[in-house]
């Protein structure tokens, strides 16, 4: 989203009265929190993070977080605070956004990760955590055998092409006997009632959206996103949440010496602009009463 556009998507914003909480969900790239940084600004409030990859303090630059500057013009919360090697879930994320919203302070929740926000309006069910053992035998599976380990009623409510859905769901099943559907439909109220919320589901172009990643993948590296990435090289486990973020496995082939920059530079953008299209399919699907806010270029 370019500086000059922004005060026509803000002519098109719907009512935030105040200190109502304000949900602005979208795909990567799109502009979402330079949105979320404009209304904290004009209406105040405190941004929080909704997405799964910039929790972890070792990426800021890979994952897009904020800056240092965008940071000091609103309060952030939720963002860098996680250790590349401790346990993090939808669940954590749900308890900790729990404790901001006792805040005094209107939470300006933001974020790609449509699971957070489903668990934050929807409700999630309170499953028991995985045991080690099984996760580290989910790891060593194919996608093929954790999906045939997965019942079909559950499938049918995944992304079947997402790796860590699906492993999710196999674990489930296999540490509690109890498909992951069937822990749903006994899922308790949502802690956020959506009527209670501003929900915006922000989108724009997608052909500015597919030349935006190219661009902002180029800025990553210009910013250090290699040396942040050669940084963690030797802790470098492809089996960990945090080294599955976009960008990170392409760079690290590339410091190994399996591709060069530029292969790596097309990989990790054919993967973000995969990554944007399920996104958009899962917005779509789960999303249809939130306040629609398109933007065409």
């Amino acid at each position: 989203m370019i500086n000059d556009d922004r005060s026509q998507i803000w002519d098109r914003l719907p009512t935030i009265p105040d200190e109502k909480p304000v949900l602005i969900a979208g795909p990567t790239a799109s502009g979402k929190s330079a949105l979320a940084l404009q209304i904290a600004e004009a209406l105040g409030g405190v941004i929080v993070n909704a997405d799964a990859s910039q929790v972890y303090n070792c990426w800021r630059v890979i994952s897009a977080r904020p800056s240092a500057e965008e940071e000091a013009r609103a309060p952030h919360l939720l963002y860098g605070h996680v250790a590349y090697d401790q346990t993090y879930s939808t669940g954590h994320w749900l308890r900790e956004v729990q404790t901001v919203l006792k805040g005094d302070r209107r939470p300006i929740i933001v974020g790609g990760t449509g699971l957070y926000f489903s668990a934050l309006t929807e409700g999630m069910a309170d499953i028991p955590p995985t045991p080690p053992e099984i996760r580290a035998e989910a790891d060593q599976l194919k996608l093929s055998e954790l999906l045939s380990g997965v019942d079909k009623h559950t499938l049918n409510r995944i992304d079947v092409q997402n790796r860590a859905r699906v492993q999710r769901a196999w674990e489930v099943q296999l540490a509690t006997g109890r498909s992951l559907s069937n822990w749903q439909s006994e899922t308790p109220p949502p802690v956020l009632d959506l009527a209670d919320t501003v929900p915006i589901l922000f989108d724009v172009d997608k052909h500015w959206l597919l030349d935006r990643i190219a661009r902002r993948f180029d800025q990553m590296i210009d910013n250090g996103a290699l040396q942040e990435v050669a940084a963690m090289r030797d802790l470098y486990d492809p089996s960990m949440p945090v080294f599955k973020a976009i960008g990170v496995p392409e760079l690290m082939a590339h410091l190994n010496g399996d591709v060069t920059l530029e292969a790596a530079r097309e990989r990790a953008t054919i993967a973000t602009r995969q990554f944007a299209k399920r996104q958009r399919t899962w917005f779509r699907s789960r999303m249809r009463n939130w306040n629609q806010l398109y933007f065409s270029k």
